[in-house]
């Protein structure tokens, strides 16, 4: 998250990894296609270059594919990346639709028209820019670095050159800090910040989840905490030490020593062993990868069939647990046991691997509006994980983090889905001044719709725990159900939502999701539209 805790249909058959093609793109001219789904990539490049002055695609471009989705029925969404005059371009990526013959369908872009900006030579020397990051860091921090990186931002009005500046450190307590901050190149002034750390089976005794079955590695005459079953994945202890690093380069990582047993039953379900937490982070990352596998066809957090790894027992007391694509692992505190015990429940992992699918799919800016629908996207799938599951010692519900969270914290959870300003923070309905909230309190609007389109409005039990979720215009919503969200979200993320999507954008991409999955007009299509309305986003 971090977490503040502050990380299908038979229509859609399969989601294939990134390429990693970059070519100039000039208008008129069709580009080689890269590795991947055949001609899918061409005919998008056709498809841009048939479109380019609509499309803002003009001299000075590159595009590179991140991702191609296709349908049963022979449509592909082809999502590219963009650079101007090699600079990457924040805002520039796109996704195309083509229809099952090839032929374009559409297009979906964060940003609206070219790229172009009419210099790539920095008026602000790159030095200024990091002294400016690291002041943004604040005080208390220590042995605090940056990098500086010329891009192209087009999210925030108009493209201009601009710096984006990543400042890392350690706090007081060796803990990681880390912020990015997006400044103009021309006039130095501040466009955006926000951090850049993203707060999120053998036979084992858990802390949180009871004794549940893991798959493991035999070495040595023993076992290791390694599930060859999934990509891969293992647990490793990173005796709570912390890392070093300079911006998306680290000097020094905390180990990752794998955990390994002898007789292949791990922990005892409770701290006294440090293994219990490691039981708990495995069981969450094979549960999240079965969920992304078998309800969405996505082999793996970047839908390649490579697995992340994890790190738990990392730092002192730290009341934090986060997801780096940078090493393409998850990491976790052992709380400071007064207001969070170990970071390692089942919702905690799923909202955690759900910040590296979204990363490598619609990539939501970490800030505004986007950063909310970011941070909402991982507290709506780590929900639906937990109730995957179906596990009796810790059953599915719509509290994030109730697990984790001590008596002494004065709340039940972090946030609660079904009416997030019980935490008196969060946001229940949309209005202009959202975006400026932090993004796991402007994340509240989503939530809120995810349960409404889920459960529907009104005073219910659920499984045992007892909700009541009004409507923000006083009008009545009936749910369709966690099966069909899940479902309509995870269509909208991989195949309409871009970096800038705001919630007005999130109400169309999700409009268009219900459309492809179960018709316009029907039931569905209905329930996501009155439900988005009862949070006051029209």
């Amino acid at each position: 998250m971090p977490l503040s805790l502050r990380t299908t249909a038979a229509a859609i058959a399969v989601t294939v990894a990134a390429s990693t093609f970059t070519a100039v793109a000039l208008p008129g001219t069709a580009l080689a296609a890269p590795a991947g789904p055949p001609s899918a990539a061409a005919q998008a490049d056709a498809a841009l270059a048939a479109n380019a002055a609509r499309l803002g695609i003009t001299p000075g471009q590159g595009r590179t594919v991140r991702d191609v989705v296709t349908d049963a029925d022979g449509s592909r969404h082809v999502r590219y990346d963009r650079t101007f005059a090699g600079l990457p371009v924040l805002g520039g990526d796109l996704v195309v639709h083509l229809a099952p013959g090839g032929s374009f369908a559409g297009a979906d872009r964060a940003a609206p028209g070219d790229v172009a900006v009419p210099t790539t030579r920095p008026a602000v020397p790159a030095a200024a820019a990091r002294a400016q990051a690291v002041h943004a860091l604040g005080g208390s921090v220590r042995q605090a670095e940056a990098n500086a990186e010329l891009v192209v931002d087009a999210l925030h009005g108009g493209p201009r050159l601009a710096w984006r500046t990543t400042a890392s450190g350690t706090d007081y307590l060796g803990n990681p800090v880390a912020r990015t901050v997006l400044s103009d190149a021309a006039t130095g002034a501040v466009i955006d910040a926000w951090d850049a750390i993203e707060t999120a089976t053998g036979d084992g005794a858990s802390l949180y989840s009871g004794t549940v079955a893991l798959e493991t590695t035999p070495a040595g005459g023993g076992y290791q905490l390694k599930d060859p079953t999934r990509g891969t994945t293992y647990t490793g202890d990173a005796q709570n030490k912390t890392d070093l690093c300079l911006g998306s380069i680290c000097l020094s990582r905390a180990p990752a020593v794998v955990f390994t047993d002898t007789d292949n039953h791990w922990g005892t379900g409770t701290t006294a062993d440090r293994a219990t937490a490691a039981v708990d982070a495995q069981y969450g990352t094979n549960t999240t990868w079965d969920y992304y596998r078998n309800i969405h066809n996505r082999t793996g957090i970047a839908g390649d069939g490579k697995g992340s790894y994890n790190r738990v027992h990392y730092g002192s007391n730290y009341n934090n647990a986060f997801w780096q694509d940078t090493c393409f692992c998850m990491t976790y505190g052992d709380g400071d046991g007064t207001t969070f015990g170990p970071l390692v429940s089942l919702d905690v992992a799923g909202h955690e691997m759900s910040h590296g699918v979204t990363s490598r799919t619609a990539k939501l800016t970490y800030s505004g509006e986007s950063g909310g629908l970011n941070e909402a996207t991982s507290d709506i799938f780590g929900t639906l994980v937990e109730f995957y599951a179906a596990n009796p010692a810790d059953p599915g519900d719509y509290l994030i983090g109730e697990e984790i969270v001590k008596p002494g914290f004065g709340k039940a959870a972090l946030r609660f889905m079904d009416q997030p300003s019980k935490d008196t923070k969060s946001a229940d309905c949309w209005s202009s001044g959202v975006g400026n909230l932090d993004v796991h309190y402007s994340s509240g609007v989503a939530n809120h719709f995810a349960f409404l389109l889920a459960e529907g409005s009104g005073a219910r039990v659920v499984d045992g725990v007892s909700y009541n979720s009004p409507t923000c215009n006083g009008s009545t919503v009936d749910g369709i159900g966690r099966d069909k969200l899940g479902k309509i979200w995870y269509r909208a993320l991989t195949v309409y939502m871009t970096s800038g999507t705001t919630y007005a954008g999130a109400r169309t991409a999700t409009l268009k999701a219900a459309t492809d999955l179960y018709g316009a007009g029907g039931t569905e299509y209905a329930a996501v539209a009155a439900a988005w309305s009862a949070v006051a986003v029209n």
